[in-house]
């Protein structure tokens, strides 16, 4: 049996269960007493659903990568340049301390919560530019 087939069936098996809980709350009446568990057995499953998705992806990118190193190349190439995003995003983040109410964040959550809108805003004029390139190019034709 290959792992597609694994793959699969475990997915269905998850689909069940998600759908025998999802049935078993729907007569329930929400408090936080009786309501506390089912809550946690949705986490779980959320959990092991989001573990094997995550295992079938990669395996699957390994052993198309392996096979085509072409591939493995520009698949290479492309985690490179998404570093050098991150390391951009990282040099030109603040890093200073924010204090709030009830807590303080401290400067390197600062500087990692920084760096991570520095490389959300960095990919998003990215991806506008390149789909204001390709609309461009097609007009031009």
């Amino acid at each position: 049996m290959n792992v597609y087939k694994i793959s699969k069936i475990l997915v269905i098996i998850i689909g069940i269960i998600a759908s025998i809980l999802f049935v078993s709350t729907l007569g329930m009446e929400v408090t936080m007493d009786n309501n506390s568990y089912i809550v946690d057995y949705f986490i779980y499953l959320s959990y092991l659903a989001m573990a094997v998705s995550f295992l079938a992806v990669i395996y699957f990118v390994f052993k198309n990568l392996v096979t085509h190193k072409e591939q493995l190349k520009r698949a290479l190439i492309s985690l490179g340049l998404f570093a050098g995003v991150i390391l951009i995003a990282f040099i030109f983040a603040d890093g200073t301390e924010v204090r709030m109410k009830e807590i303080v964040i401290s400067p390197m959550y600062s500087k990692l919560i920084s760096t991570s809108l520095n490389t959300f805003y960095i990919l998003a004029i990215i991806s506008v530019g390149v789909l204001g390139w390709t609309g461009f190019s097609k007009i031009k034709r």
